[in-house]
């Protein structure tokens, strides 16, 4: 098996880790062919020049880096081996890959895979979530500084910043069974994977290979309720309450009195109205053998 090695140097561990990693691989007797992108929006055509001398994709880096690489997996279906070396690393968590590179390593040797879903919005892919309302402000008040100053404790902190200024705001959701469902709002999610946001659950039964989007709403009137739902958004479990509208579906349509600009992996992409679908089985990863993609 002969990979494409696309490595973010830019990511928390990126520089630390990258040696590591390629010692890995090596006693492996894995061949690879390594290309260091300037910057994300270079890692799809770095996939499709690769695509006839190379068997698979591996990207060592964060959700954003993950997420950039997309149109090109899709373009030329190569598998994608994963090196969880951002601040958040949600996909991984959600295909159970270890952050421990020894063992993320083996399960690209191992060469299990699984095919997953992807999200769509407005022509943007997403692996995770893509949502709209107080993650978009979030995102904004995240930087490169602040996530490695602090990690994974970067998205708390943010989002305590990030809810001081958030206002709730109307929107019209279409299902694709023609139900219409008007809400008042602080954030919209639409999840397609199960893990975001540095470990936050869209939903307790959330899964990246189910075909179907999982939506919840906030529909929040005392800033005290979010309080209340913080520990079970960890888990999936925020669901539960009255004030959080949620649902399954393949495609929703969303639309907002003004533009209001959509997150998608962690980066601000897009702008309502919004049309949201599911693309089923789009990707093969690499998973761990004990695990199943879900």
């Amino acid at each position: 098996m002969k990979a494409l090695l696309l490595v973010n140097r830019n990511s928390r561990k990126g520089k630390e880790k990258l040696e590591e990693a390629i010692d890995l691989l090596r006693e492996s007797g894995l061949e690879w062919i390594e290309a260091t992108p300037k910057n994300p929006g270079m890692i799809a055509d770095l996939i499709r020049q690769h695509q006839k001398k190379v068997d698979c994709v591996i990207i060592g880096g964060g959700d954003g880096t993950l997420n950039a690489a997309i149109p090109g997996l899709v373009d030329t279906q190569l598998p994608l081996g994963i090196l969880p070396l951002g601040t958040a690393n949600d996909l991984a968590r959600t295909l159970g890959i270890p952050n421990a590179l020894a063992e993320a390593c083996r399960v690209i040797t191992e060469a299990k895979m699984a095919r997953i879903d992807l999200g769509w919005v407005n022509g943007k892919y997403f692996f995770n979530v893509a949502s709209i309302g107080l993650s978009v402000q979030i995102t904004r008040k995240l930087n490169k500084d602040t996530k490695q100053k602090w990690g994974v404790f970067a998205y708390p902190i943010a989002a305590i910043q990030a809810l001081e200024q958030s206002r709730p705001f109307r929107a019209e959701l279409v299902l694709d069974n023609g139900e219409r469902r008007h809400v008042k709002t602080i954030q919209i999610a639409v999840g397609n994977g199960r893990h975001y946001g540095g470990g936050m659950t869209v939903a307790s039964h959330a899964a990246i290979d189910d075909q179907q989007l999982d939506v919840y709403s906030l529909n929040l009137k005392h800033w005290w309720q979010l309080l209340a739902i913080l520990p079970g958004m960890r888990s999936g479990d925020h669901t539960s309450w009255s004030f959080v509208d949620n649902f399954s579906c393949r495609e929703v349509k969303v639309k907002t009195a003004r533009r209001r600009s959509i997150n998608t992996d962690g980066e601000i992409t897009t702008q309502t109205p919004a049309h949201f679908r599911v693309v089923p089985q789009a990707l093969k990863v690499f998973v761990p053998v004990n695990e199943s993609s879900s």
